[in-house]
């Protein structure tokens, strides 16, 4: 399954800014309305793009419930779930305790679930447990399509450095079987993350990393990353092309126009016109991967 060529990311609704914590702050404040959310998104599928990548913050269950409400404006219209959203977790069990935050968290028989997460515990099995959380972020996706499901870089590059690849392989399967979702991985180490992929016999993998011409939160150097593009087999997603706005759009996108093979790229944008133009310019770039592939 091919995803789209343009993915419309959400850090800019939820106050991320990898660059500016004054930036930060008015996103904070210009988004705090879920109708706010919602009207930009509005303004993406109106100049053409038609996938949302997000994380599972409790806001998207918000607005997961106005594109249930409305099935024909939101026909073409798509969510990829990125998990976990480890700062929700966080900051429930500030709030209500481990036993709280699990209650509000895990779905359907509590008994039942408890008693799958206590056998997961006693064995140190961090698959099943893995399973659980998952299905508990996926609820509020409930009636969207969502055809790809991304294990967020958190988890991902922890699971990494611990070096329990395994879980990899249990993500991957429990995504397909159960979701008939295309399994994802993000990171900021991409060439030790198709490693690790390989060894558990994970092919051609669906891969979203750092990508941008000045090297920007891009693990092993910008070289290493750059062969791999060159010389892996995966379907790589390119994001933070931008460098958090130290470049403009058409000398990041001039940049990642070089490399074939790149199947998307996630960007977050606020306004109309600056969605309209990256994606315009995200197409081209892509257009000459296809051209230096064929």
């Amino acid at each position: 399954m091919n995803l789209d060529q343009v993915l419309f990311g959400d850090n800019q609704f939820f106050a991320v800014n990898h660059a500016s914590d004054e930036k930060a702050r008015q996103q904070a404040i210009r988004f705090r309305k879920d109708e706010d959310i919602m009207k930009v998104l509005d303004d993406a599928r109106e100049v053409g793009v038609d996938t949302f990548m997000c994380t599972t913050h409790d806001r998207i269950a918000v607005i997961c419930q106005q594109i249930r409400q409305q099935p024909k404006k939101y026909e073409h219209f798509k969510i990829i779930p990125c998990m976990p959203y480890a700062h929700k977790y966080a900051n429930a069990v500030t709030d209500l305790g481990i036993a709280g935050t699990i209650r509000q968290y895990v779905p359907g028989n509590i008994l039942g679930t408890f008693a799958k997460g206590g056998l997961a515990l006693l064995n140190k099995d961090l698959g099943k447990l893995m399973q659980i959380l998952i299905d508990a972020e996926m609820k509020m996706f409930d009636g969207v399509k969502t055809p790809a499901i991304f294990l967020q870089n958190v988890l991902v590059d922890m699971i990494l450095g611990l070096g329990m690849h395994g879980i990899f392989r249990e993500y991957y399967d429990y995504i397909r079987s159960n979701y008939g979702a295309e399994p994802g991985f993000i990171t900021m180490n991409m060439p030790a993350l198709l490693d690790s992929l390989e060894e558990v016999g994970i092919e051609n993998p669906l891969v979203c990393f750092s990508m941008n011409k000045i090297g920007f939160r891009m693990s092993g150097g910008q070289k290493v990353n750059e062969l791999a593009l060159h010389t892996r087999e995966f379907r790589p997603i390119a994001m933070q092309v931008l460098a958090a706005g130290a470049l403009r759009p058409k000398e990041a996108m001039d940049y990642i126009g070089q490399f074939p093979n790149i199947e998307s790229v996630l960007f977050g944008a606020s306004s109309k016109g600056h969605i309209a133009e990256t994606k315009e310019l995200i197409e081209k770039a892509l257009t000459m991967t296809t051209a230096l592939v064929n």
